[in-house]
């Protein structure tokens, strides 16, 4: 089964690209998401992080403390690199599973903001599209939707890096959301486009 990675740096739009490809039926695995969703079904994981940052993550139900766990991981570059050596196999290993699942699909896609800079995931991927807008304009878009503070958000935004080397289209989101959807239709449904041209011939 092919696959696209989209990403992007946060605040860029990578969702709001992955929702116009599940309009066209296309199957999106959204990193995000299904981590979240192994913290709350594996709370063995969540307790050997616990037990390598020497931290507790939980609240009093038990529930990771998810609020706590991006504070302790955006703060401290040897506290997310520790999180990521437990976490990321995980999710490796649950998009495979995933992927294999969805024969029939003319191609899947892998939407995550690290992939591109993480080892776990080197070799991953047919072609790589890269989601972009203006610093000024994802900081907007975050501090809204999070509805937290500029020192926060710019906080993440340093936390993250995406090398350029593996990109190969570059997906502007600086306008509408009509202009968005007439981008998402010209790169991956267009059959002149080169998405498509590259896919087939993979």
């Amino acid at each position: 089964m092919k696959t696209v990675i989209l990403t992007g740096l946060i605040g860029s739009g990578k969702s709001a690209v992955a929702k116009r490809l599940r309009k066209h039926g296309i199957p999106v695995y959204d990193s995000d998401s299904r981590t979240r969703r192994m913290y709350s079904r594996r709370p063995a994981l969540v307790r050997r992080m616990e037990e390598a940052l020497g931290l507790p993550l939980t609240m009093a139900d038990g529930k990771l403390d998810r609020a706590r766990l991006a504070s302790v991981i955006f703060s401290s570059p040897e506290a997310r690199e520790t999180v990521e050596t437990l976490v990321y196999p995980l999710v490796l290993q649950d998009f495979i599973r995933w992927r294999e699942k969805q024969a029939g699909a003319p191609f899947v896609v892998l939407e995550s903001a690290v992939i591109l800079s993480k080892p776990f995931f080197d070799g991953l991927g047919d072609v790589v599209v890269l989601v972009t807008a203006p610093e000024e304009v994802r900081l907007r878009r975050v501090m809204a939707r999070d509805k937290v503070g500029e020192d926060q958000v710019r906080r993440r935004m340093a936390a993250q890096f995406i090398p350029m080397d593996r990109v190969r289209l570059v997906l502007e989101n600086d306008g509408t959301p009509e202009a968005l959807s007439a981008a998402v239709e010209r790169m991956f449904f267009d059959k002149n486009a080169y998405i498509c041209k590259f896919l087939k011939e993979k």
